[in-house]
């Protein structure tokens, strides 16, 4: 089920509530006006690269809007990928302002936002 247009990366999102609230609770947290970005890194003898986890509430606007930001958010997020520590799991969650950056900015804005979100955690001491 994993094509050439999806990378590989299918599996490598969270999916369970469970693994959502096991970064919410146990994991570190930075936010800016768009987005909260949540880390945690998971046990030891986990070589696969970052997992990603996104919450795009109704707050951030209709269904239309909520894939366009997840669509861009996870754009961004890849990109930063190659800086972030290999066994982590990542939730980001969209604030509602991150709907006009995504509109004005594209993925570029948003990962702009991002990299400084990664930076404030530390994400680049791999």
């Amino acid at each position: 089920m994993t094509g050439a247009a999806g990378g590989g990366r299918r599996r490598r999102r969270l999916s369970r509530s469970a693994e959502f609230e096991r970064v919410y609770k146990q994991g570190r947290s930075k936010a800016n006006r768009y987005l909260v970005l949540y880390a945690f890194p998971r046990e030891e003898g986990s070589d696969e690269g970052p997992r990603l986890g996104l919450s795009v509430s109704r707050r951030v606007g209709g269904a239309v809007d909520r894939n366009r930001v997840k669509r861009v958010l996870r754009e961004a997020f890849w990109a930063e990928a190659e800086r972030l520590p290999e066994g982590s799991d990542y939730v980001v969650v969209a604030r509602p302002d991150s709907r006009g950056l995504a509109e004005r900015e594209g993925a570029e804005g948003v990962r702009t936002v991002l990299a400084e979100l990664v930076d404030g955690l530390g994400g680049a001491q791999a």
